[in-house]
């Protein structure tokens, strides 16, 4: 072979990888976007924002397949090595999770509509908090990617334990409105399921992290991974003797 064919193939392969990096962080975009989509419809009623999020949810499916061929032919065709093979692998599994949140954040958008048929007798200052986090936590693992920056991941990583707080805070908060009142029981479980949506978000945000780190830097990151307060999963006897957790 010679030396320019050398060098044409070498510069290929750089802009192969480079084609893969950037459809990660166009994924990320779209997935960013549905998430504003969603919580428009949910803090404002927003019901065509509602509409648009769900709407964006087959092009986000469509860009993960994209991402998946790209990574086949790159490792069936180039056999990458090192930094490369787990920068390939990571893309891989980073769109598996964005995935992942592009349909939380449709399911959230779903159930804003049915929301919208409920004048709420409560505040969601503490889902509007939890959507902040997220979406702030979202952006910043989008923009990781997007610079490779091992050190945003780690925020990332670090960030999420005030995600888990929040949603546990907002689970007592609706159960106490359960309670309270059975006319609250149907919109509070829609808030519920909403607020493990976001949960959901926030864990796979955390993934993302883990997995740009170590495609990064070939190491995980050490330590456990923090989590909030875990009161809202204890275990509680029923009357009949079995055990469950309250969120059963």
């Amino acid at each position: 072979m010679s030396e320019s064919a050398g060098q044409h193939l070498v510069k290929s392969y750089e802009q192969q990888l480079s084609r893969l990096h950037d459809k990660v962080v166009e994924m990320g975009g779209a997935v960013e976007n549905q998430l504003v989509e969603a919580a428009a419809a949910v803090l404002e009623k927003d019901s065509e924002a509602a509409m648009r999020a769900v709407e964006a949810d087959p092009g986000v499916d469509a860009i993960e397949r994209e991402i998946e061929q790209m990574v086949i032919r790159l490792i069936a065709l180039r056999q990458p090595l090192a930094v490369d093979l787990r920068q390939i692998v990571g893309a891989l599994k980073i769109s598996t999770d964005l995935e992942r949140i592009g349909d939380y954040a449709a399911n959230v958008a779903k159930r804003s509509i049915v929301l919208n048929q409920y004048n709420l007798p409560y505040s969601l200052a503490g889902l509007a908090n939890m959507l902040m986090r997220v979406q702030d936590n979202l952006k910043l693992t989008i923009d990781a990617v997007g610079d490779n920056d091992a050190e945003k991941a780690v925020e990332v990583w670090r960030s999420d334990e005030m995600v888990d707080d929040i949603y546990n805070a907002i689970f007592r908060e609706l159960i106490t409105y359960m309670m309270e009142d059975p006319r609250n029981i149907t919109p509070c479980t829609h808030l519920l399921f909403i607020a493990k949506n976001l949960e959901r978000i926030g864990d796979h945000a955390t993934n993302i992290a883990e997995t740009l780190h170590y495609a990064v830097r070939g190491e995980i990151i050490l330590g456990n991974r923090p989590k909030g307060d875990t009161s809202a999963y204890a275990v509680v006897r029923h009357k009949d003797g079995t055990t469950g957790t309250d969120q059963e």
